[in-house]
C-alpha cells in the first residue's frame, strides 16, 4: 500500500490512490497564484488600482496576459459600475451564457440578473426588424436599462443596436455602464471600436476589449470583478468611505443571437 494512503494529500477513486501533491486543489489558492502570475507577467501600470482588479480577472478568464494591452475602461466605468451594483441595480445580458456566469454570491445587493433574450415577443420583433434576437431585445427593453449594468458578451448586433437606440433617444435614461465585449470575426471589433468612440457623446461609461477577442467568460469576469471590491470571496468586503453617498451620486450622474 502506498505511503500516502490516508494522508491529506491523497484521495481514493476506483480502488486506486492518487496523490494531490502535484497540483493546487483549493479554489482560492488557485486564484491567488493565478492573480500573482498575471501581475508578474502583465504590464498593468496604465490602470488605476480599481481598474487593475477588474483587468486581472478578465485576463484570468482569457488565460492570456496579452489581453492587458487591449482592455479599455472609460474614466468612471469601475467607480460607476460598482456604485450601481452596490445600490441594487440590475444586470442585463445579451445571452444566457453571460447571465449564467455571474457569480450570485459576489453580488452586493442580491441584484437581479436577466438575459434579454427571455423578453416576451423578442422573436417576433427580430423578424420585424430583420435583425438578431439580441438586437431586437434591446429594442424591447430600452426603457428598462436606465441605471443598469448592461453586458454584451456575444452579439455585436446587440451592441450596435444599443448605441443606435441611445443616440436616437436622447431623453432615454442611460445604463450606468456598458460592458461591451462581443467576440468574433464579423462586427465584433467594429462594434467595440464604435463604443469607445461614441460612449462620451452617448453619456455612458464602458468597459471593452479592442479587437476580435472577447466573449462570455471575459464579460462575466468583468461583471464579477465589479460586483465585489475584494478579489477573493474569503476576504471581508471593505466598503469605501462614504460609499452610500457616492453610490447615489454615481447612479444619478448563440448563431441566431449574433
Amino acid at each position: 500500500m502506498p505511503d500516502d494512503v490516508g494522508s491529506a494529500s491523497s484521495e481514493r477513486a476506483g480502488g486506486a490512490v492518487y496523490s494531490r501533491d502535484r497540483y493546487v486543489s483549493l479554489g482560492n489558492d488557485i486564484y491567488r497564484r493565478s492573480f500573482a502570475i498575471i501581475r508578474d507577467e502583465s504590464d498593468l501600470s496604465r490602470f488605476t488600482p480599481d481598474e487593475e482588479t477588474v483587468a486581472v480577472r478578465m485576463i484570468h478568464a482569457a488565460g492570456d496576459v496579452s489581453l492587458a494591452d487591449d482592455i479599455v475602461f472609460s474614466d468612471g466605468a469601475v467607480r460607476v459600475g460598482r456604485a450601481a451594483l452596490e445600490s441594487g441595480a440590475p444586470i442585463f445580458t445579451d445571452v444566457r451564457m453571460v447571465s449564467s456566469g455571474v457569480t450570485r454570491r459576489r453580488l452586493p445587493a442580491d441584484n437581479d440578473v436577466e438575459c434579454l433574450l427571455n423578453t416576451l415577443g423578442v422573436a417576433e420583433k427580430a423578424r420585424e426588424l430583420s435583425t438578431t434576437r439580441s438586437a431586437a431585445a434591446i429594442d424591447l427593453c430600452a426603457d428598462r436599462l436606465g441605471g443598469a449594468v448592461v453586458a454584451v458578451g456575444n452579439a455585436p448586433t446587440a451592441l450596435f443596436h444599443l448605441m443606435d437606440v441611445l443616440a436616437a433617444c436622447p431623453d432615454l435614461k442611460r445604463p450606468a455602464v456598458i460592458i461591451g465585449i462581443p467576440v468574433g470575426f464579423v462586427g465584433a471589433a467594429e462594434s467595440k471600436s464604435e463604443l469607445e468612440e461614441r460612449a462620451e457623446s452617448l453619456g455612458v461609461e464602458f468597459i471593452t476589449v479592442r479587437g476580435r477577442r472577447g466573449g462570455s467568460a471575459i464579460t462575466c469576469a468583468a461583471i464579477n470583478a465589479l460586483a465585489r471590491r475584494n478579489e477573493l470571496m474569503d476576504e471581508p468586503q471593505t466598503p469605501t468611505k462614504g460609499a452610500a453617498d457616492s453610490n447615489d451620486a454615481a447612479i444619478k450622474g448563440e448563431a441566431e443571437v449574433r
